[in-house]
């Protein structure tokens, strides 16, 4: 599989997580939720482990930042779900999904990538959308 249908199963994937998630905070408390939805994960990593034949790859830096993923994960959907219980579906999924601006900063600053002129006006124009979204 090539990274561009790999790219679009997870567009695809995320999109009906941001949709679904609407639905779960509709009935249950977004703590209850995200307890749930975390369950799903569990599931499908069982379900990834079964495909490895229960071996997977072991590094302890790569654990740890896998771990530091998860956690992250984790804390990032606790807020989308509290936003999404209390806010329009349409400005929070929207609002959320600007989070490459933060991997770009992290990657610029922190592992000293570059970042395009063209990159930079999407920089600005995802900032401009921001400012607008939340007005």
């Amino acid at each position: 599989m090539t990274w561009l249908t790999s790219a679009f199963f997870a567009l695809f994937s995320f999109g009906l997580w941001g949709f679904f998630s609407k639905f779960s905070v509709m009935h249950l408390d977004a703590k209850s939720a995200l307890v749930y939805q975390t369950l799903g994960v569990l599931l499908t990593g069982l379900l990834m482990l079964c495909f490895m034949k229960f071996k997977p790859a072991v590094d302890t830096k790569g654990i740890s930042f896998a771990l530091l993923t998860g956690v992250a994960y984790g804390i990032g959907c606790f807020f989308y779900l509290m936003a999404a219980s209390k806010g329009k579906l349409i400005t929070v999924v929207t609002l959320t999904a600007l989070y490459p601006l933060i991997t770009m900063l992290l990657a610029y600053w922190l592992l000293k990538e570059s970042i395009t002129f063209k990159q930079c006006i999407g920089i600005i124009l995802a900032i401009s959308a921001i400012v607008l979204l939340s007005s």
